[in-house]
C-alpha cells in the first residue's frame, strides 16, 4: 500500500462512485431542503481562482450539512448569455453559441475535477430557449402589470461594444477617481464619461427608445427591506441603502419666468438653510437646462463639453433667466452647474454657500455671495465667509424664523406654499435594453396601427435567428427574422430588436432550480413557496448594487404578481474574499494567474479554504499552498499506520481517556466552525487534532476502541474540505459505504464546556513551560498539579453572578462554608471583587481534576518525569496558590 495520497490517482473513481449513489441528488419530495448556493459563472472558458473559492465554500457547507442529515439542494447552471461571448466569437470567427457550448464543456469537466458535488439534475443554461422562453413570460407579465416602460432615454453607450450600459455598468477610470461626492446628496456620480465595466472604453450619452423595468416602484420597500436581511453583510446593504439613495427633504418652488418652464423645484435636505440660497443650479440634464441649449450657444457649448467628462469640477454657465426666492422674494442667478447631478433630487438645487461645501466652492469660484442662515447653538462661532458651516443650529438672518432651532424651522418652513415634503430616490428605472445578438429577444412586435404588442404566451419562445456577424446590432440586420405579423391585427409589423440585459438572466434563475424541467410555468410555485428563501448565497461583493438589487427586486415583483409568496430571496449571504498573488488579484490580463489545477485539486482546495476566513482577501503563497498537500499526507499516513499496525490494546487508562474527550471536544469545536463558515479555523482544529493523534500514537500502544474511533471522525470532519481524501481514509478504515453518506460525528458525552476544559490544559502546560525555563530545570523529577479547595470555586462563581456595583466581599462572606476559612478566604475574595467583570466562565474543581488528570501524560510526554495531579488539602503549602482553573504547580 502506498503511503503517499495522490488524488489524481483516485478522483475518477469516488467521482463515480457519488453519480452511481446519486450522493448530490435532492429529492423532488424533500421538505424545506438546505439551499446552498454560489453564484453560477459566466462562461468564459475555464475556472479562476475567485471561481474555486466561491465554489469550495459552497460544497464544504453544503457536504457538511448533508452529512448533518440535511437533504442539500446544491445546484449549478451557466450564465451563458453576454456580450463577451459575441466578442469572443467575432474574435474566434466563430459564432457565440458554438464558443459559449464549448465553454460549458470545459467549465464543467473543471467544477467535477475539483470534487465539487452539483446535482447535475437540474442543471440550467440560460442560452436555451427552454430558459430563455421565460425571460419573455416574465417580460410579458410584468408589461400587463405596469412594470415595463419604453420611451426615450439618454443612455449610457459603450462605442466599442455598440450596446447600453447601465448606470452601474459605467465604472469611474481609476485616474478620475477622487474620491468627491456630492454634498446635496451623498453620493458619488460619473457623469457619464466613465467606462465600460466590460472593456474599459470610454462611455458615450446617446438618446435611444429603450425598454425599462420600473425598480423604481419598489425603492421604498428594497430601501427598508434591508433592514430585515440580518444575515447580509452590512457593507452589501450600505451599498444598497446608497445607490437606491432614499433622502427626506423638501422640493422648494422657484419661479423662472421661462415660456415653457414657469418654475423650477430644486430638492433640499436642509430646508432650514433656504434663507441663506443665493443662486439656483440646474443640471446639465435638465429640462430646462436642454431648452435653453437650443436658444443659447453658450449653454449648449458648456452642456455638450461636460456630458462626457468627469474633470468639469466646480464649472457652469450663468443664464438669462432669474429665479424669485419663495421665501425673500430677492432675484437669483440661475446657473447651469456640472456639480448638481441629473438622477439626484429634482436636478436642480438651490445654493447656499454658507452652509454646504460644494456651493461654497462653486460660490467662490463665481463670485457668488455667501449670506449666513444658522449659527451655532453653543456660540462657537464660524469661519464664515471662508468656510461654510454645515451643521444644524439656531436660524439667523430668516425673518420670521429667526431663532428657531433647525429641525423646528424646518417643520415650520414646509407649512409655506413654497415648500412641500417629499422623498426622493437616487435609484432609477432598470434599463433592459441591448442592441446586441447574444441575449435574450425582447417579446415586443412594434405595429403602426397596434402599437408595441406583447408576443402571446403560445407564440414563446421568440427564438434567436441564425448567428450572422456584422457591425451594429445583428439582430437589427436579420430581415427575415425581424418581419412579422402583428399578433393583434394581423398586419406587417416588425419585431423588437434589442435583446434583454443579461441581469435579468440572473435575478431568477435561483428559481429555476427549484423545478428546472417544468413546463407551464417558469418555476413551480409551490415548490418554490416551500423551499425558499436560500438559506446561504456566496458570491462576490461587487455585485452588491446589479445582481443582488435585481433579485430582490423580481421577488418582489413576482409576490406582487401572484407568482410567489417570498419577499427576500436569500437568507444569508457571504462575499468571498479576492486571492491575491505579487499583492494584487489574480488576472490573465496581470499574467499573475495561478491555473486552479496546477497545484492538484484537493490542495487547491484546502489552501483556499485554509488560508483566511471567507471573507477576506489572502495572498497565493507557494509556502502555504506546500502546507497545505503536507496536510494531506500527514492526514493519509496516520491512517495507513494504524491499517499497517498490529499492537494495539484493548483495555484503556487515563491517557485514552483524554483522547476520547479531545474527539468530543473536537468535533464540538469543528462543527461549530462549520457552521458559522469559518473552515480557516475548521482545518486549525483539524491540523490539531491531527497532531495530537499522532502524538498520541507515538506515546504508547493505542488503544484501540478510542484510537480507531479518532481516524474515522478525523475523516469524517475533514470529508466536506477533502472529499477524495476522506472517502480514501474511509475506505482503508473498513467503514461502510461513503463517507460523504455517513452520519456527521456526534459526540458521545457532553461538550459544552469544551473550551473552558482544553483552556485549562493549555494554560497549565504554558505555565510548567515558563517555570522551567525562568528556573531553568532542564529535567525536572516531577511535576506536581494542585486543583483549588471547592470553597474558592464557591466563592467565584457568588463573585461572577454578582453585580459590579454590589458588594462583591460581603456577599461572598455571608456564605457559612467560605467564612470559616477566615482572612484566607477574605483576602481571595477580595482579589475576585477587584477583577469585577473581567471574570471568566470556568468548570468546577470535580472536572477540573478529572481533566487534568486525563492530560497527565501530555506533561509526562514533553517534560520526561512523573506528574502528579491532586486537590488541595486544608494543611497543604501549595492550597493557597491553588486558584479556581488555574492549579498550584510544584516543580522538582
Amino acid at each position: 500500500m502506498s503511503r503517499r495520497y495522490d488524488h489524481a490517482r483516485v478522483q475518477e473513481y469516488w467521482q463515480q462512485a457519488w453519480e452511481r449513489d446519486g450522493v448530490f441528488e435532492c429529492p423532488t419530495d424533500a421538505e424545506d431542503p438546505t439551499y446552498v448556493l454560489g453564484m453560477f459563472p459566466y462562461t468564459s472558458g475555464s475556472l479562476h481562482m475567485g471561481h474555486i473559492r466561491n465554489y469550495a465554500i459552497t460544497d464544504a457547507y453544503a457536504r457538511y450539512r448533508r452529512m448533518a442529515g440535511d437533504d442539500v439542494l446544491h445546484p449549478m447552471g451557466w450564465d451563458a448569455f453576454g456580450l463577451p461571448a459575441e466578442n469572443a466569437a467575432y474574435e474566434r470567427d466563430t459564432d457565440p453559441e458554438s464558443w459559449t457550448r464549448t465553454c460549458i464543456d470545459q467549465m464543467k469537466d473543471d467544477l467535477r475535477e475539483m470534487g465539487f458535488g452539483y446535482d447535475w439534475s437540474r442543471e440550467i443554461t440560460t442560452c436555451d430557449p427552454e430558459y430563455y422562453q421565460w425571460n419573455q413570460w416574465l417580460f410579458t407579465q410584468f408589461y400587463d402589470e405596469g412594470l415595463v416602460d419604453y420611451g426615450a432615454a439618454t443612455v449610457n453607450w459603450c462605442p466599442d461594444c455598440e450596446t447600453v450600459l447601465a448606470d452601474a455598468q459605467v465604472e469611474t477610470p481609476p485616474e478620475a477617481d477622487d474620491g468627491g461626492t456630492t454634498a446635496n446628496t451623498g453620493h458619488s456620480h460619473t457623469h457619464g464619461s466613465g467606462v465600460c465595466w466590460r472593456c474599459g472604453t470610454a462611455v458615450e450619452q446617446r438618446d435611444l427608445d429603450q425598454w425599462f423595468f420600473a425598480i423604481t416602484d419598489y425603492a421604498e420597500e428594497l430601501y427598508h427591506g434591508l433592514d430585515e436581511l440580518e444575515g447580509w453583510p452590512d457593507g452589501v446593504r450600505d451599498s444598497q441603502r446608497n445607490w437606491i439613495g432614499r433622502q427626506e427633504g423638501a422640493r422648494v418652488s422657484f419661479t423662472v419666468g421661462h415660456d415653457d418652464h414657469e418654475a423650477v423645484e430644486a430638492f433640499t435636505t436642509r430646508l432650514d438653510t433656504v434663507y441663506g440660497a443665493t443662486y439656483l443650479a440646474l443640471s446639465p440634464g435638465h429640462d430646462l437646462a436642454r431648452a435653453l441649449a437650443e436658444t443659447d450657444d453658450d449653454i449648449a457649448e458648456y452642456v455638450e463639453s461636460v456630458a462626457n467628462t468627469d474633470d468639469a469640477g466646480m464649472s457652469g454657465v450663468e443664464t438669462d433667466l432669474t429665479a424669485t426666492h419663495p421665501y425673500t422674494g430677492e432675484e437669483l442667478p440661475v446657473y447651469v452647474a456640472a456639480y448638481v447631478l441629473d438622477d439626484v433630487g429634482t436636478g436642480a438645487v438651490m445654493g447656499v454657500p454658507a452652509h454646504n461645501e460644494q456651493d461654497h466652492d462653486f460660490a467662490d469660484k463665481h463670485d457668488l455671495p455667501v449670506e449666513q442662515a444658522v449659527e451655532p447653538v453653543d456660540g462657537s462661532g464660524t469661519d464664515l465667509p471662508h468656510a461654510p458651516y454645515t451643521g444644524d443650529g439656531m436660524l439667523t438672518s430668516s425673518g420670521e424664523y429667526d431663532g428657531l432651532a433647525s429641525s423646528a424651522a424646518r417643520e415650520r418652513l414646509r407649512e409655506d406654499e413654497a415648500a412641500e415634503s417629499t422623498v426622493t430616490y437616487r435609484l432609477r428605472d432598470w434599463l433592459i435594453s441591448r442592441q446586441r445578438y447574444w441575449g435574450t429577444p425582447i417579446p415586443i412586435v412594434h405595429c403602426d396601427d397596434c402599437g408595441h404588442v406583447p408576443v402571446p404566451e403560445e407564440d414563446l419562445p421568440v427564438e434567436l435567428p441564425d448567428y450572422v456577424q456584422t457591425t451594429g446590432n445583428p439582430l437589427d440586420a436579420a430581415e427575415e427574422w425581424k418581419q412579422t405579423p402583428c399578433p393583434d391585427c394581423g398586419a406587417d409589423a416588425v419585431r423588437e430588436t434589442d435583446t434583454m440585459d443579461t441581469f435579468v438572466d440572473s435575478s431568477w434563475y435561483f428559481l429555476r432550480y427549484l423545478s428546472p424541467h417544468f413546463e407551464s410555468a417558469p418555476f413551480d410555485q409551490a415548490t418554490a413557496d416551500e423551499w425558499l428563501p436560500v438559506d446561504v448565497y456566496v458570491g462576490g461583493e461587487e455585485h452588491a448594487v446589479l445582481h443582488l438589487l435585481y433579485i430582490r427586486f423580481f421577488a418582489r415583483a413576482l409576490s406582487d404578481i401572484g407568482l410567489l409568496d417570498r419577499e427576500e430571496p436569500v437568507e444569508r449571504l457571504i462575499n468571498q474574499g479576492t486571492v491575491l498573488h505579487g499583492g494584487e488579484k489574480m488576472s490573465k490580463s496581470k499574467g499573475n494567474d495561478i491555473a486552479p489545477h496546477e497545484y492538484g485539486a484537493e490542495t487547491t482546495r484546502l489552501f483556499v479554504l485554509s488560508a483566511a476566513h471567507p471573507s477576506q482577501d489572502f495572498e497565493w503563497t507557494v509556502k502555504d499552498v506546500s502546507t497545505a498537500y503536507d496536510f494531506q499526507q500527514t492526514l493519509y499516513r496516520l491512517v495507513t499506520e494504524y491499517t499497517d499496525r498490529t499492537e494495539t490494546r484493548t483495555e484503556s487508562t487515563d491517557h485514552d481517556a483524554y483522547l476520547e474527550r479531545e474527539i468530543d471536544r473536537t468535533i464540538a469545536a469543528v462543527t461549530e466552525e462549520y457552521d458559522r463558515f469559518r473552515f480557516h479555523r475548521v482545518i486549525g482544529e483539524i491540523q490539531r487534532f491531527a497532531r495530537l493523534l499522532g502524538r498520541y500514537a507515538g506515546y504508547d500502544r493505542p488503544y484501540q476502541f478510542a484510537y480507531g474511533r479518532g481516524l474515522r471522525v478525523l475523516a469524517g470532519l475533514v470529508a466536506p474540505i477533502a472529499p477524495f481524501l476522506a472517502e480514501e481514509m474511509w475506505q482503508l478504515l473498513d467503514e461502510d459505504g461513503l463517507v460523504a453518506e455517513s452520519r456527521w460525528p456526534e459526540p458521545l458525552r457532553d461538550v459544552d464546556d469544551y473550551r473552558i476544559e482544553r483552556q485549562v490544559v493549555r494554560r497549565t502546560l504554558d505555565d510548567v513551560r515558563e517555570i522551567t525555563e525562568v528556573v531553568d530545570i532542564d529535567e525536572p523529577n516531577e511535576i506536581e498539579l494542585v486543583v483549588a479547595a471547592d470553597w474558592k470555586y464557591r466563592a467565584y462563581e457568588i463573585a461572577r453572578e454578582s453585580d459590579p456595583d454590589d458588594a462583591i466581599v460581603g456577599e461572598i462572606m455571608a456564605d457559612e462554608e467560605i467564612k470559616q476559612h477566615g482572612d484566607t478566604a477574605a483576602e481571595f475574595a477580595d482579589r475576585l471583587a477587584g477583577r469585577g467583570a473581567g471574570l471568566e466562565p470556568i468548570i468546577d474543581g470535580e472536572r477540573e481534576l478529572d481533566t487534568l488528570q486525563q492530560a497527565a501524560w501530555l506533561f509526562e510526554d514533553e517534560f520526561g518525569c512523573d506528574v502528579v495531579v491532586r486537590r488541595a488539602t486544608p494543611d497543604d503549602d501549595l492550597a493557597a496558590k491553588a486558584r479556581p482553573n488555574k492549579p498550584a504547580i510544584h516543580i522538582s
